[in-house]
Formats: C-alpha cells, sequence, structure tokens
C-alpha cells in the first residue's frame, strides 16, 4: 500500500485537474469494465495518460472494495498479457494508493511508439474521450505516420534482407523467450514472422515502404550493418581505480544490444563485488539486481540517432553512465514521484520478452531500494539531453556527516540568495544569473534551478517547453514562505 504524502498529493492534483485527454477516471468498484482496456489503448496510441481507479467522473474518491483489490490487480494484468484483447501487449502495473481512507488504483500508461488494438478495434485519445478509428482509414494512416516519426528506432531501412541479420542470434532469441514463457508465440514463427510480431519490420503508411527497422538491425544485426546504419554506435566500459588518467581496464562494444547486454554485465561481474545479501531467507545478488537495470537503461533508454557515445566508468567509490537521451525533463528524478517516459518502447519490449527488462517503472524502484544497500546511499539518476546515472559502491564512505551537513547549509544559502533574487515577479536564468555574478550556466541550473523547481519552491512560466528562450521563473507559494523563513533565520537576507 503506497501511502506516501508526496505521491497522494500528486494524485490529488490530477483529481482536482479532471478528466481530459491524458487522465480519465474510472469507479470500479467491485470490477474492471471493458472501457477501462479501450482507454489503456486510447492512452498507448496517443500521449500516455493515468488511469484512476475509484474516482467517480466528477471527482469524487469513491474508492475500490478491498476484497476485490487482489482480484481487479490480476485480472487487469491477465488481460493485458491477453492478445486477443491488448495487441501488442503492454507492461503496466496498478498501484494501491490510500487517500481520503479509501484504497484507490492508479496505472500510468506510457505513449507507445506502436500502434495498439484493442479486441481488434484501434482506439485513439482527445479531450471528449475514447474515440474508435477502426473505420476511418485517414485517422488510422496518421496515427501509424506519427508513431513513425516520433521514434527514431522506428526509422525504416527498406534495402535491409534477412541476410544482414544473424540467424544465429534469432535462433538465440527464439529459445530465450520459449524458456521465458512456454507458450510464447515466437517459437511457432519463422524469421520474418518473428520480425513483424516484434515491430522490427514495419510499413511506413506514408510512403509506401517496409523493411527492417533501426530497432531490428541493433537488435539482431550483424556488426557491419548496425555500423553500416548506427556509425557512432559505440559503448564505452572503463574501470579507472589506480590509473585514474587513463583506465585500468576498458572494453569498447561495438555490438548488437543483447551482446552487448551481456558483455556489460560480464565486465561488471568480473570488476564489482558482490556482498552476501538475504531476502526472506534467500541469498540474493545484490550487484546483478542493480547493475541489470543500469545495463539495460543505458541500452534501451539511449537516443540512438545522437552520436554521443554510452559510457560506463567503475570508479574506487562509484559507478557513474552516460547515455544520450530524448528528454522529459530535467534535474534528479525522485522515485517517488517518477513517471516513467518510454524512449525505444519497441527495444524495450523486446527486451522484456527476453527477459534482460523489467516492466516499464520497476527498475527504477528496484534500483533505489537495493541501491542504498549496496552502496550505503541512495544512487542518483539525472535526466537530461545527457542521461547519468551515480551508483555507490561498498567501498564508499557511507557516514561523512561533515560533508553532509555542509551540503545541506550550501543548499540553504544558495537558495536563499536565489529566492531574495527572483522575489520581484518573473526572471529569465539569464537575469538570475547575472543577478547572483555567476558565469558558469550549467553550473547555475544544476545548482540552484534544478533543485528550487525539484523542491517545488520555484515554477517555470512554460513548463510544457522547458528549453523555451523565453522560459522564465517564479517564486511558488511554498517559495514564498520558506523566503519568509530564511529572512528570519538570516536577517542579513533582507
Amino acid at each position: 500500500m503506497n501511502g506516501d504524502l508526496n505521491e497522494v498529493e500528486r494524485i490529488r492534483r490530477l483529481i482536482r485537474k479532471g478528466e481530459g485527454l491524458t487522465i480519465e477516471f474510472k469507479e470500479s468498484g467491485r470490477a474492471l469494465s471493458k472501457s477501462v482496456y479501450q482507454t489503456v489503448c486510447a492512452f498507448l496510441n496517443r500521449n500516455g495518460g493515468n488511469i484512476l481507479l475509484g474516482v467517480a467522473d466528477d471527482g469524487r474518491i469513491t474508492g475500490i472494495d478491498q476484497g476485490n483489490i487482489s482480484r481487479i490487480k490480476r485480472d487487469f494484468a491477465s488481460t493485458l498479457n491477453n492478445r486477443e484483447k491488448i495487441s501488442p501487449p503492454p507492461y503496466l502495473a496498478l498501484n494501491e494508493i490510500e487517500i481520503g481512507g479509501v484504497t484507490i488504483l492508479q496505472v500510468f500508461v506510457p505513449e507507445s511508439s506502436q500502434v495498439h488494438h484493442c479486441a481488434g478495434r484501434i482506439f485513439d485519445r482527445n479531450e471528449d474521450g475514447d474515440i474508435d478509428i477502426t473505420g476511418n482509414t485517414r485517422s488510422v494512416a496518421e496515427l501509424y505516420i506519427r508513431k513513425q516519426n516520433s521514434y527514431s528506432e522506428n526509422r525504416i531501412y527498406p534495402h535491409a534482407e534477412l541476410a544482414d541479420l544473424r540467424e544465429d542470434l534469432i535462433a538465440r532469441v527464439r529459445k530465450i523467450a520459449g524458456i521465458q514463457r512456454k507458450d510464447h508465440p515466437w517459437t511457432r514463427m519463422d524469421d520474418m514472422e518473428l520480425l513483424k510480431s516484434a515491430q522490427l519490420h514495419q510499413v511506413n503508411l506514408e510512403t509506401g515502404k517496409s523493411g527492417i527497422t533501426l530497432a531490428g538491425i541493433l537488435l539482431l544485426g550483424k556488426d557491419e550493418s548496425i555500423l553500416s546504419a548506427v556509425p557512432h554506435h559505440r559503448t564505452d566500459l572503463i574501470l579507472r581505480i589506480k590509473n585514474v588518467d587513463r583506465y585500468d581496464d576498458r572494453d569498447v562494444v561495438h555490438t548488437n544490444l543483447i551482446d552487448s547486454y551481456d558483455r556489460i554485465m560480464a565486465f561488471i561481474a568480473k570488476h564489482l563485488p558482490d556482498p552476501f545479501h538475504l531476502e526472506r531467507d534467500t541469498r540474493v545478488s545484490l550487484r546483478e539486481l542493480i547493475f541489470r537495470e543500469i545495463a539495460s537503461n543505458i541500452l534501451i533508454h539511449r537516443e540512438y540517432s545522437n552520436p554521443f557515445p554510452a559510457k560506463l566508468i567503475i570508479g574506487k567509490d562509484d559507478v557513474r553512465t552516460e547515455n544520450s537521451n530524448k528528454s522529459h525533463g530535467f534535474g534528479l528524478i525522485d522515485p517517488k514521484s517518477f513517471s516513467p517516459f518510454p524512449k525505444n518502447p519497441v527495444i524495450a519490449r523486446f527486451f522484456r520478452e527476453i527477459g534482460r527488462a523489467d516492466e516499464l517503472g520497476s527498475g527504477v524502484r528496484n534500483l533505489t531500494k537495493y541501491g542504498e544497500t549496496y552502496g550505503g546511499r541512495m544512487p542518483e539518476l539525472m535526466e537530461g539531453d545527457i542521461f547519468r546515472t551515480i551508483v555507490y559502491l561498498p567501498t564508499a564512505d557511507k557516514k561523512d556527516v561533515t560533508t553532509e551537513v555542509t551540503m545541506e547549509v550550501t543548499t540553504e544559502v544558495a537558495m536563499e540568495v536565489l529566492f531574495l533574487s527572483a522575489f520581484h515577479g518573473e526572471m529569465s536564468r539569464r537575469e538570475l544569473q547575472a543577478r547572483l555574478g555567476l558565469k558558469n550556466a550549467e553550473h547555475f541550473r544544476q545548482k540552484y534551478i534544478v533543485p528550487a523547481l525539484e523542491s517545488g519552491l520555484i515554477e517555470m512560466t512554460i513548463p510544457d517547453k522547458p528549453k523555451s528562450r523565453l522560459q522564465q521563473y517564479r517564486l511558488t507559494e511554498k517559495g514564498g514562505e520558506e523566503l519568509e523563513e530564511m529572512r528570519k533565520r538570516h536577517p542579513f537576507g533582507r
């Protein structure tokens, strides 16, 4: 049961917004209605959204009958895995949230790069709800075109053939999928049928061209085919402990994503400890749980149209990763309020089918849960054009109280100065930076703007376009109250 105050407040804000393009309420007190799955399909096909079960159309929180919660969650999971109901099947989970003394269920449905069907029908979303567009040829064509233009993984290579892929790798994938699920449909398909089922072979309805996609080449291609399609494709694995100017060990990986995953995990196993850890009287590998997510994240969520090379660097005290990213925000990610966005949904789904990744969002929860146990400090995930992670190692200093206190004091003083500057209406980043006398824009953004935004002390004037050249910032009500408190504690700030 999730009773976290931040989560509850986030849900209350969603309810206050009311139903719309990305929010849907369903009472569903005792059972799920068929319309829930139509909404799932519509959200997948449009911009994604949140479905709240146990909330009436007018926003009243009616709750879910306690005796039916487990059954509803089971029915939801089994129906989503039924290809006759939702195809292709998404990976979603219902979260329990206690609010106002009752329990509601919430599911975040991400936008998909694929076109989904519900019981053989295609649904899209607008402000008025879910629309069946199956018979509207133009709307269906526009939907396919929008999906193909939104994700670089869907780029079609019409001259690529099965001969450009590794036959042995396709056979291996088929076998792994069968181990994951005995009745997996891939086990009964030939190579081309498997590619089409996994959306690795598509048709562009705008041009009429069909062929293997970039995702198909990256996942199953021969090395020369991959480097022909994506010449900059590289994952750099570095051990830098003794020779900090260069490296102690290195592996530069140019191959397909499946073998890349195995090479990353092998490099991790070679150089990182795996301390003894019991969970419910069973020993589990913290290293495996943590770096399984790290490895899949580097590969699944990379923006492959960007030439920035992915990196995993093992240092004395931590492991740091970097990969190019199609950002949906910036700054540190708070796992408690994190809403996952699929960066390459086709690749992500493929990884899940072969057991190399978990459902969307669960990996981050595992990373933060086990990462703190592993290294004594919570891992850090930073969203931006370059996605960065830091996982602390068991050898890291776990109790540097002086450093923690110093950081808290520094942050507070920095915030006070920012507020004093920003208190005069709306200001741009350049105006704030100039007022503080700071020269480094990136340092100012990371140390001042990002923490203040994440704390809810300031807000953007154009929140839907965080990188707009017209972007400005202003104090929130909470920020104004905090400013007054800081002025009381620090009279010199007046």
